[in-house]
C-alpha cells in the first residue's frame, strides 16, 4: 500500500502536536504515550506515518466492517455534501434520513420500523434509556424506572450509558447514576465456578435475574439492557439459550428489553442483526452504531418497537413529547454514507463471506491454545479474544495484567498487526472483507506476539510459562 500523497508534517511534528490531544481513556499520571500515527488506509490494512503497512484487526474500533477507502461511500459523502451539507433535523425531513430509516426498518427484526438517529452508539443507548423513561412516565407509570445491567457489560460513556456500564475498571474516578440502576453477574462461562457445569450456570444467571425483578418489584423495574456479546468487556459470549430465556422473564414481568448491537449489528455475526437471526429473541428495543457506516461517518440509531410508539400515542391533548435529540440527528451526509455502505455490504455479499470465514477465523485462533500463557479463546462470527492468564488451571490474571495486552499489541504492531489490547486480553474483530489467508496472517503475528511477551515475562523473572 505505498502511497504518493505523504503526510504535511512528519511523524515527529505530528507527535509533537498531539501532546495537547486528550485522547480517550488518557491516564494524566503517566507519561503521554506516543502513539503509532496512522496515514493512510485500503482495504484490511493501514500505514503509519513511516510507511509500515499493519492488519487492523481491530477494524478501527469494531466499526470499519467494509474495510477502508471503499470509493463507493467516499462518492456518496462527496456527492451528499456538494448537494447538502446540513439541515436542521427539528424542522426538515431529508432525503438521505428517510431512505436510511426505511431501509433499516425493512431490515431490523420484529417491528422495530420507528428510528431515533443519534451521534453515535453512546448516544444512542443514552436515547434508549431516556425513551424507556418517558414511555413510562407518559403511561402513568412514574416509578417503573429501574434497569437491570450486567458485570462486564460496556454501553458507552455518557451519563446513561456509562451508569448501565459494569465493566469494574471504567467506574474508578466518575460519578455515576446508583439509584435506579443494577447489575447481574456477567454471563462469562469461562469465569463461572470451578465445577459448575455450563447448564447449571446458565440456570443461576436466569434465576438472578428474575430474583432482581422481584427483589425490586416488577411494578419498579423498566428494562433489561444486554449485548447480545459482551465487546469491550473482552468478548464475552453467554451460554446457549441465555437471551431467549431472559427475554422470556422479561416479558413476564413487563420489562422492555433493549438489544444493544453497537458492536454486533451490520454483519459482524453474519447478519443485519444478531438479536434473532444468532440468539433467536425479538427486543423491544435496539441501539445501534459503528457498522451502521463501517466508520465513515458518525452515526447511530435507536430502533423502537412500533407497540411501544403506539402504546404513548393518540391523545393530542396530552401533547407529550420526546424532548431528545442532537445536532447531528439524522445528519444527511452521516446517512448518505450509511445508504452507500449498506449497499456495499449487500452487493459484496459481505454477510454470507461473515458467515463462512467466520468459523474459520474461531478454530484458528484455537490453535492459540497450546500456548501456555493463553487462559482462553472465545468469540463468534468475527470477533474474538484470546485471554492471558498465570496458568490454565488457577485462570488467574497476571499481577502486571494491565501490560500484558499492550506488550502483545506493541510486538505485534512491529510484526504488521495492529489488535485490541484489554487489560489481559487481546481482542479481534477484523473487517468483514477478510479471507483466510489473511486471517492466516493475523492468527501467525498475534502468536509469534504472545510468544514474544512470554520471553519478556520470564527474562524480568515474572513467569514461568513452561
Amino acid at each position: 500500500m505505498e502511497r504518493d500523497d505523504p503526510l504535511s508534517v512528519s511523524t515527529d511534528e505530528i507527535l509533537r502536536m498531539d501532546q495537547q490531544v486528550v485522547h480517550p481513556w488518557e491516564s494524566f499520571d503517566l507519561p503521554h504515550e506516543n502513539r503509532m500515527v496512522v496515514g493512510h488506509a485500503s482495504g484490511l490494512y493501514v500505514q503509519d506515518s513511516e510507511g509500515n503497512r499493519l492488519l487492523d484487526a481491530p477494524a478501527g474500533m469494531w466499526c470499519v466492517n467494509v474495510g477502508h477507502g471503499r470509493r463507493e461511500i467516499i462518492d456518496a459523502i462527496v456527492q451528499q455534501l456538494s448537494r447538502l451539507s446540513y439541515t436542521s433535523p427539528w424542522s426538515h425531513p431529508t432525503e438521505p434520513a428517510a431512505r436510511l430509516a426505511d431501509r433499516l426498518s425493512h431490515l431490523s427484526p420484529g417491528d422495530l420500523n420507528h428510528v431515533f438517529y443519534t451521534t453515535g452508539g453512546s448516544t444512542a443507548v443514552d436515547s434508549a434509556l431516556r425513551f424507556v423513561a418517558f414511555y413510562n412516565n407518559v403511561r402513568g407509570r412514574p416509578e417503573k424506572k429501574h434497569i437491570l445491567s450486567r458485570h462486564d457489560a460496556y454501553h458507552g460513556s455518557t451519563y446513561l450509558a456509562a451508569s448501565v456500564s459494569g465493566k469494574p475498571r471504567d467506574r474508578s474516578w466518575f460519578d455515576f447514576e446508583t439509584r435506579t440502576i443494577h447489575y447481574l453477574a456477567s454471563p462469562n462461562p469461562y469465569r463461572r465456578e470451578v465445577g459448575l457445569s455450563e447448564e447449571a450456570f446458565l440456570a443461576q444467571l436466569l434465576a438472578e435475574l428474575e430474583d432482581k425483578i422481584l427483589e425490586i418489584g416488577a411494578d419498579r423495574v423498566a428494562a433489561f439492557i444486554a449485548e447480545p456479546v459482551l465487546a469491550s468487556g473482552g468478548v464475552i459470549v453467554p451460554p446457549d439459550g441465555y437471551h431467549a430465556a431472559c427475554l422470556s422473564i422479561c416479558r413476564r414481568y413487563d420489562v422492555l428489553y433493549i438489544s444493544d448491537e453497537v458492536v454486533t449489528g451490520f454483519g459482524r455475526l453474519g447478519h443485519w442483526f444478531a438479536s434473532e437471526d444468532v440468539f433467536g429473541v425479538v427486543p423491544d428495543i435496539i441501539t445501534t452504531a459503528k457498522g451502521i457506516t463501517s466508520g465513515y461517518q458518525p452515526l447511530g440509531a435507536v430502533l423502537i418497537s412500533d407497540r411501544l410508539i403506539r402504546e404513548i400515542g393518540g391523545d393530542a391533548d396530552r401533547a407529550a413529547v420526546f424532548a431528545n435529540g442532537f445536532t447531528y440527528s439524522g445528519h444527511p451526509v452521516a446517512c448518505a454514507a450509511a445508504l452507500a455502505n449498506l449497499d456495499v455490504i449487500e452487493s459484496d455479499n459481505l454477510l454470507e463471506h461473515a458467515r463462512e470465514v467466520g468459523p474459520y477465523l474461531q478454530d484458528q485462533l484455537k490453535t492459540l491454545n497450546d500456548l501456555p500463557i493463553v487462559g482462553d479463546v472465545r468469540g463468534v462470527g468475527l470477533m474474538a479474544c484470546v485471554e492471558c492468564v498465570v496458568s490454565k488451571g488457577s485462570r488467574q490474571t497476571l499481577q502486571i495484567d494491565h501490560a500484558v495486552g499492550k506488550r502483545i499489541d506493541a510486538h505485534c504492531q512491529s510484526m504488521g498487526l495492529i489488535i485490541r489490547p484489554l487489560i489481559n486480553m487481546c481482542v479481534l474483530s477484523p473487517p468483514l472483507i477478510i479471507k483466510r489467508p489473511e486471517i492466516d496472517e493475523m492468527v501467525d503475528i498475534l502468536r509469534r506476539g504472545i510468544e514474544k511477551t512470554m520471553n519478556d515475562l520470564r527474562s524480568e523473572g515474572i513467569g514461568d510459562f513452561g
